[in-house]
């Protein structure tokens, strides 16, 4: 009995281990084939919006701009009413040709729901100190979630492209951010776990080859519509690199920096302030006498209170989990240090929320906050009115930017003309055209990890006031060059052949 049970299970497990290797060589075999069918497949699309492209061309060209109306420029925006940059740059735009061109009429296609175009103005006047010189046009788009990462847990790029054509012409370009990147394309072939490859992916070779293979077949798609623009206008030397490798249209191409509310700040003087920085740290003895006085927070000590302040959006790309983490590093190595200690420093996060997402982020970061012990030092402030962030600016020691290959980082350069001593990430714009030096000075520092960023904070903490006064004054100068003015003036002459196709 026992001898025939044994050659059944023997048996079994023989027919089980079969079955898995017909199994495996079916998967292998099936392969090619489906390698080959999305080659296929990614050229009928790519042959599809030529045909598409060609059709509305027709259209347009048979149509022209209808007897008695002015003829009309439309901005595609699915998040018009959001506070970032790209927002800015919008505002921004408009304010410039309605200027230059007021026999044009104005448009902007939003998917924005439960607000009012006078809302919307509102709002851009708020955050950003806009205001359009005469009405525009809004058509509310009702299908946004086309074009939204959540509606496409997987294939979220190809999605939401896709998406964007039920919604939406010579065509022009504003990229703040390309949708494909050959860096996108570097995380995914390394295997790097980010926060747009997630871990199951990254840690598997068959599906990171199959993302390799996808984001390559995206890219030459994206590459194909983009090369369509009439004219394209990028918003940085990491930008413009990416897009002439993918878009392949250099005389079409040039660098617009997007617009800086640096005026404002400008006129602000630093020499006061940092002479009474030096009459502080002569009193410091004195000062921490009183403080050791002086149970917990409060009395003199709050007026000696270094503000690390950070502006921009709260989405994952910006990583404020590595600026909570470099913070707490700081305060390890400044604890016991008295009034010039952890209660000296305090990390506040400025940054608008978008939707239900962002709000949960929000959420997730504050139970980082108190997960570290650092709580009681950071402060959120959520979709603040311009005022208060110009407020928070001006009152902070250090200006701080985390995220990775940041396109530009108009926060950075709001900061430096705030005059913060900047502290932003060792890559993309903040790299090659901000934190750069000004006529041989330096302007800022640059960090890449925990312990760079927090050694980077005690470093500036640690500044005599007279460096620290010459890099914030070589910061501001060399910031002026992202002000309005210039974007309007880089905008209205890189948009002035097809605007002159408009004029009677």
């Amino acid at each position: 009995m026992d001898g025939h049970d044994h050659d059944h299970h023997h048996d079994h497990d023989h027919h089980l281990s079969m079955c898995f290797c017909d199994v495996i060589r079916l998967l292998w075999s099936l392969l090619l084939p489906c390698v080959y069918l999305s080659l296929v497949l990614s050229l009928l699309l790519g042959l599809l919006v030529l045909g598409v492209r060609a059709w509305l061309q027709g259209r347009r060209g048979a149509r022209g701009a209808p007897d008695g109306h002015p003829p009309t420029v439309a901005f595609f925006h699915p998040y018009c009413n959001g506070g970032g940059g790209g927002e800015r740059v919008l505002w921004c735009a408009l304010r410039a040709l309605q200027n230059r061109y007021p026999g044009v009429a104005f448009a902007v296609y939003t998917g924005d729901q439960g607000v009012s175009g006078e809302q919307i103005l509102e709002l851009a006047r708020q955050r950003f100190n806009i205001t359009l010189p005469r009405p525009i046009t809004f058509v509310f788009l009702h299908h946004r979630a086309l074009v939204e990462a959540g509606s496409y847990p997987h294939f979220t790029l190809l999605g939401q492209s896709l998406g964007s054509i039920f919604l939406v012409c010579t065509v022009a370009s504003y990229v703040h951010y390309p949708t494909v990147s050959t860096d996108m394309l570097s995380v995914v072939r390394d295997r790097n776990p980010r926060f747009n490859n997630a871990d199951y992916i990254s840690a598997n070779p068959v599906l990171s080859a199959v993302k390799v293979l996808y984001y390559c077949m995206f890219a030459l798609l994206y590459g194909l519509a983009g090369s369509c623009s009439h004219l394209v206008m990028v918003n940085s030397t990491w930008t413009l690199g990416h897009i002439l490798a993918l878009w392949r249209a250099p005389d079409r191409t040039s660098i617009v920096y997007p617009p800086c509310d640096v005026r404002s700040f400008l006129d602000l003087p630093l020499e006061e302030e940092e002479q009474q920085q030096e009459e502080e740290e002569e009193g410091w003895e004195e000062l921490g006498q009183e403080v050791g006085s002086v149970e917990g927070r409060g009395g003199s000590g709050d007026r000696k209170c270094h503000s690390i302040v950070s502006v921009g959006q709260f989405r994952p790309e910006k990583d404020h989990q590595l600026q909570i983490r470099a913070f707490r590093k700081l305060l390890e190595r400044k604890e016991g240090e008295g009034p010039g200690g952890r209660e000296s420093l305090k990390l506040v996060l400025i940054g608008g929320c978008r939707n239900q997402d962002d709000e949960d982020r929000v959420l997730m970061l504050r139970g980082l906050c108190a997960e570290l012990g650092v709580a009681d030092r950071v402060e959120f402030r959520l979709n603040v009115p311009y005022e208060e962030l110009q407020r928070e600016l001006v009152s902070a020691t250090i200006g701080l930017h985390t995220m990775w290959n940041e396109h530009f980082g108009i926060g950075v350069v709001e900061c430096m003309a705030a005059g913060t001593i900047i502290l932003a990430h060792r890559s993309g714009g903040p790299l090659l055209d901000i934190v750069v030096p000004y006529h041989g000075a330096q302007t800022g520092f640059l960090a890449d990890s925990d312990d760079s960023y927090a050694t980077a904070m005690e470093t500036i903490l640690a500044l005599p006031a007279a460096e620290r006064l010459e890099m914030r004054r070589n910061a501001r100068l060399s910031v002026d060059r992202f002000s309005d003015r210039e974007f309007e003036s880089c905008f209205l002459s890189a948009t002035e052949p097809l605007m002159a196709r408009l004029q009677p």
